[in-house]
């Protein structure tokens, strides 16, 4: 994705082959660390079960006047003094399709940050795959896997990962049903719009969505000083600046009004949106994306300095 006022490390252009290998080679360690963060994450929670059309027993809860006769449950009901109902688990169709960018701006890593938001950006899709998975979920990524019912549904997207192309663009959600959810993982450095535009479509066809910005902490305190060279990972454009701390003020100011204008516009469309810095462990992340896929969004916290 091409970034706007992007800051990088001085780096040479690397190639897609060698992007592709440097990808494989990450990808073990982020599933090890997405499965570690999913591991001390998922101990009470229920997911997103809830009470529905199914085969699999849920609970039993109290009969209530009005209700058919037939739903029951005798044996539990001879049990005490109260009638007592079977209630099944909810079952249908989902699918929840998980992307992560995986363009140049996405290697930056500052000195202030745990990782880059490579890193962790396929660190919470990974974990997010394996969290859901395990509620039966099925498991898809646009243009690189099918969604699959399988509880190593992680596991499986990380390889299909190690093999696909480089992907420098939003994807295309033309393929994703009614009866789905997106999620999709990036630093959106895009030109204005580009989110809104790649996103509408599908939003205006009913499909929920959400957007997880991933940020480097030093992109938006922009600690620089004296003369800095920055450098634009993916067009090679470079800026120079003399006094870096001249224009720290009005970077910080541009840098907050995107980020304004790509929240408005998400929810604008009725999708989620949710900020992240690489500074901030993955877990706060997961339970904040979890919370807006099961419809229980955790609340929100002042925006760290």
């Amino acid at each position: 994705m091409a970034p706007i006022g992007q800051l990088t490390q001085p780096t040479a252009r690397i190639d897609a082959l060698a992007r592709a290998r440097q990808r494989a080679a990450l990808l073990p360690d982020c599933l090890a660390e997405a499965r570690r963060v999913a591991n001390t994450m998922i101990a009470g929670w229920h997911g997103r079960r809830k009470r529905g059309i199914g085969e699999t027993f849920w609970q039993f809860r109290p009969y209530v006047d009005g209700e058919s006769l037939s739903r029951i449950d005798w044996r539990r009901s001879a049990r005490d003094d109260h009638l007592y109902v079977r209630d099944r688990e909810w079952e249908a169709a989902h699918t929840i399709w998980l992307w992560a960018d995986r363009s140049p701006s996405m290697l930056f890593k500052s000195e202030t940050a745990l990782v880059a938001k490579e890193s962790r950006a396929l660190v919470l899709m990974l974990a997010l795959a394996e969290i859901l998975s395990r509620s039966g979920e099925r498991i898809g990524c646009p243009g690189v896997m099918e969604p699959v019912a399988s509880r190593n549904a992680a596991e499986r997207l990380a390889l299909a990962l190690a093999h696909a192309p480089q992907q420098t663009t939003l994807p295309d959600l033309t393929q994703v049903g009614r009866m789905s959810d997106v999620v999709l993982i990036s630093d959106f450095l895009d030109e204005t719009g580009t989110l809104e535009k790649a996103i509408g479509p599908a939003a205006r066809r009913g499909i929920r969505g959400h957007a997880i910005e991933i940020s480097d902490p030093a992109e938006e305190i922009f600690p620089y000083a004296g003369r800095t060279e920055f450098r634009d990972p993916e067009t090679g454009q470079k800026l120079v600046a003399g006094r870096a701390e001249n224009i720290a003020a009005d970077y910080r100011r541009a840098w907050l009004a995107r980020r304004d204008a790509l929240a408005h516009g998400v929810r604008r469309l009725g999708w989620s949106y949710l900020p992240h810095r690489t500074d901030r462990p993955a877990s706060e992340a997961l339970a904040a994306a979890h919370g807006q896929l099961s419809g229980n969004p955790t609340p929100k916290k002042a925006p760290t300095p």
